[in-house]
């Protein structure tokens, strides 16, 4: 039997040659994304008469993915073929970057987000070397791409750290120093302190403003004296660097850690928080388990992406540690207060299940 020419395309309910003629780039009036979520125009036909702008305003997180799979490493580092640097976009505005593992062992994780008015890097990883880790080649594509699809000439970066004094984070900063329309929080605390206006550290909140989509900045020192969290009121996401992380947290000030926690705990509180998003994976996805330093294969990771409910129970465990050389096994984190993060312990922890992970060799 002969097809009809008039299949129907999904996008409406005329012709698939009507609908071409009539929105040759989609139908912008049909409702793609879910009740209550305001997003782009970009759906529109690419003549403009001017640049595309985004309503950061919704009810809920913004929608977005992070179902995939990180890339692990190698058993031999030296012969790894991933990208150097993966990314991955959550949602149109929104980038997670990791650095590979086989290039450095701590591998960890970047943030791209974009607002009207600009774009944010949060952290800048571990290697400065920009032909092993190119992060600024991978940014500026990134944004070249996204000015391209919004119609914009100019898109003013701003590169900021969740903590100076962390080299896992702060090592490809030299990479941005000479990139023009780039700004670059200083990593001195007194100057960070006073680029976000936090006139009375720890206390109170610093903003950055995108356009339209405004970015909290929120004190957190404990593992480092400069440490401070992100949060993206769009995605409800909060970026909570080596404060609280999927792996061994290792505390520089425990009194700092915990008041930190607690300032966590209320600020969350008080706004819808999807994820907290840290600045590493080093746990692996059976409960308390997680990879040595130096590790260069991770085939067994746990996601990247943690549930607010864990600020909750990392503050009642760093109140037990504290004061005390010890470090405590979690399902998805450890502490290590005032002792090697290679200190191992004997002693399985009560109530966290003892399940061998597969071996990968």
């Amino acid at each position: 039997m002969a097809q009809s020419s008039t299949r129907g395309t999904g996008f409406s309910s005329t012709s698939q040659a009507a609908t071409g003629r009539a929105y040759p780039n989609g139908n912008p009036a049909l409702g793609y994304n879910p009740p209550g979520v305001r997003n782009t125009d970009s759906a529109v036909p690419l003549h403009r008469s001017k640049p595309v702008t985004h309503d950061y305003a919704c009810e809920g997180p913004a929608p977005g993915s992070l179902s995939f799979r990180w890339t692990y490493g190698s058993n031999v580092a030296a012969k790894n073929r991933d990208p150097r640097v993966q990314v991955v976009q959550y949602n149109e505005d929104t980038f997670v970057l990791r650095q590979n593992v086989c290039v450095h062992w701590e591998a960890p994780f970047t943030y791209l987000l974009f607002g009207n008015e600009g774009a944010l890097l949060i952290d800048t990883g571990a290697t400065a070397n920009a032909a092993h880790y190119p992060l600024r080649e991978t940014v500026d594509a990134i944004i070249a791409r996204w000015s391209r699809a919004r119609g914009r000439s100019k898109v003013p970066l701003t590169v900021a750290l969740t903590s100076g004094e962390d080299v896992a984070q702060n090592q490809g900063l030299v990479q941005f120093a000479d990139r023009p329309g780039t700004t670059i929080v200083p990593k001195p605390l007194a100057a960070m302190q006073r680029a976000y206006g936090l006139t009375n550290w720890p206390a109170g909140t610093g903003r950055l403003d995108l356009g339209g989509r405004v970015i909290e900045v929120i004190p957190t020192p404990g593992t480092h004296r400069d440490g401070v969290t992100f949060y993206d009121p769009y995605c409800d996401f909060l970026f909570t660097g080596d404060l609280l992380f999927p792996g061994k947290i290792n505390i520089g000030n425990d009194g700092d850690f915990v008041a930190s926690l607690e300032r966590l705990q209320t600020f969350a509180s008080a706004h819808p928080v999807k994820w907290l998003l840290g600045g590493h994976v080093e746990m692996m996805f059976v409960p308390g388990k997680y990879y040595p330093r130096f590790a260069t294969y991770k085939p067994y990771e746990r996601v990247l992406e943690m549930t607010p409910d864990l600020i909750g129970d990392a503050l009642r465990h760093a109140r037990e540690v504290r004061g005390k050389d010890m470090m405590l096994i979690r399902p998805d984190f450890v502490l290590f207060n005032g002792v090697s993060p290679d200190q191992r312990t004997p002693v399985w922890p009560e109530g966290v299940p003892n399940i061998n992970p597969p071996r990968p060799f």
